[in-house]
């Protein structure tokens, strides 16, 4: 079920008045029924996936706390993470590791015996596992108690409105808020459909209408000329923020509804003043994730320079790899883990841009090289599409689009209007008075100009 369809929006409707309407005591079990039934409209079978994990960090969370041997603990957690890992590169990663060994085989004449697998990868599973992982990490920490409630738990992992594309959360953060009863409280509901409208329009009228630019351009990178490569890879660095920010602000805003509160997953990325600072802004769930799983473990920065070296490498190339099992991620987590290492050295010397507008610039335009690789179907078609729009661009070329000149004039209006809402934090507070006309203007606004085909959001893919 997507959200932006008018069957989510009769679904929300519907288990959102339900919810206010049934004892507080079954409410966890009618949002657990909800949720399983939304993750089941995509492809029935792959709850048996999600329920198949459930199981198994429930079970880990109590033998770990309920251990007073830490050796035993450590077991267990492994135990977990192992499962949790294992499915994860089962069915996302194990096809692309044995191409790569049937490859390398290849070239010392030797035939690979192991079999490909014919298995479609379960929507969100990365987000899934990442987000059952920290559970027992956090309970292995000592920093959250064992959920003793397996409901409870499987709704902490089944959320609907995070559950398909997070954010990734903490189990300190949602846990908890599963067994408080919420009230009927208007200016709340109205700041969470607020928060969902705001996504509508950056998935419907921004990001599906620069994704008809984008789509054009990196499916012929032959027969595209540099210029509007470059102008398509601009429009792609907004697609994808606008897709998968709205993903989480239509999420964020439909939990906020009910009484629930998300951790906020986007802060603005394109205003950063440098690549270290968009990472503290992008996708926060899952950057602050592999901070305190993966970085802070390995010793962060509070070791020698080639240890820290070898962290963040680690970090980003993992990243990448999370995004997907393509050497496309590998190369766009392995090129940030670059940026952030020269931005060390660059601070180390103490050379700063002058001016803080044109570093705002140079960030950007680093970042959108990244997304290059991010997007394109093939490393080989990256490199092409870098090397025209790096070495082979001209201002005089004519800009290729499927879009005529006023919708591509709108288009960039679009880009520079969401620029100054963030900026300027450009929002009307439900307890304004006007705050019904902004709603009924940008519903307006959204009904006018959105895009209707019910795109899947691209994020869904991890």
């Amino acid at each position: 079920m997507l959200f932006n369809s008018l069957q989510f929006l009769l679904f929300f409707a519907i288990i959102t008045l339900l919810y206010f309407e049934i004892p507080h005591r079954w409410r966890w079990f009618l949002l657990l029924i909800a949720s399983c039934y939304f993750y089941m409209i995509f492809v029935p079978m792959y709850i048996l996936i999600l329920a198949f994990i459930i199981v198994i960090d429930y079970g880990a969370g109590l033998l770990i706390e309920n251990q007073l041997n830490i050796h035993y603990k450590k077991i267990f957690l492994f135990v977990s993470l192992f499962i949790n890992i294992g499915t994860l590169v089962l069915f996302k990663y194990y096809n692309f590791f044995n191409q790569n060994l049937t490859d390398l085989l290849q070239i010392f004449k030797i035939n690979n015996a192991l079999p490909f697998l014919k298995i479609a990868l379960p929507i969100g599973l990365s987000f899934h596992t990442f987000q059952a992982m920290s559970y027992t990490i956090e309970v292995y920490r000592g920093q959250q108690k064992a959920e003793k409630h397996f409901g409870i738990y499987a709704l902490y992992v089944m959320f609907y409105p995070q559950l398909v594309a997070g954010p990734i959360e903490r189990p300190q953060n949602v846990l908890h808020q599963f067994r408080a009863q919420h009230f009927v409280d208007w200016e709340r509901i109205k700041s969470g459909l607020a928060m969902m409208l705001q996504g509508f329009i950056k998935k419907m009228v921004i990001a599906d209408r620069l994704a008809m630019v984008v789509d054009a351009a990196y499916a012929d990178p032959h027969g595209t000329n540099g210029l509007s490569l470059a102008i398509a890879t601009i429009f792609y660095a907004f697609q994808i923020y606008c897709d998968f920010s709205g993903y989480s602000d239509i999420g964020i805003g439909a939990a906020r509804v009910m009484g629930f509160r998300l951790m906020t997953n986007f802060k603005a990325p394109y205003l950063a003043n440098s690549v270290t600072e968009f990472w503290q802004r992008w996708h926060i769930s899952l950057s602050s994730w592999f901070r305190d799983y993966v970085y802070i473990p390995l010793g962060g920065n509070r070791v020698g320079i080639t240890q820290w070296i070898f962290n963040i490498w680690i970090v980003f190339i993992i990243s990448g790899l999370w995004h997907g099992a393509k050497w496309n991620f590998l190369i766009w987590g392995a090129l940030h883990g670059f940026y952030l290492i020269i931005e060390r050295m660059l601070n180390h010397w103490k050379l700063h841009f002058p001016i803080v507008w044109l570093k705002k610039i140079v960030v950007f335009l680093l970042i959108c090289l990244t997304w290059i690789f991010f997007r394109a179907e093939t490393v080989d078609k990256a490199v092409l599409i870098l090397r025209k729009v790096i070495i082979k661009i001209s201002i005089g070329h004519p800009i290729q689009s499927p879009l005529n000149r006023a919708e591509m004039i709108f288009s960039v209006g679009l880009i520079i209007g969401l620029l100054l809402f963030e900026k300027y934090n450009l929002k009307i507070s439900p307890n304004n008075p006007l705050f019904w006309i902004y709603f009924a203007i940008s519903v307006l606004f959204c009904y006018l100009f959105g895009i209707f085909g019910q795109t899947q959001f691209i994020y869904f893919q991890f």
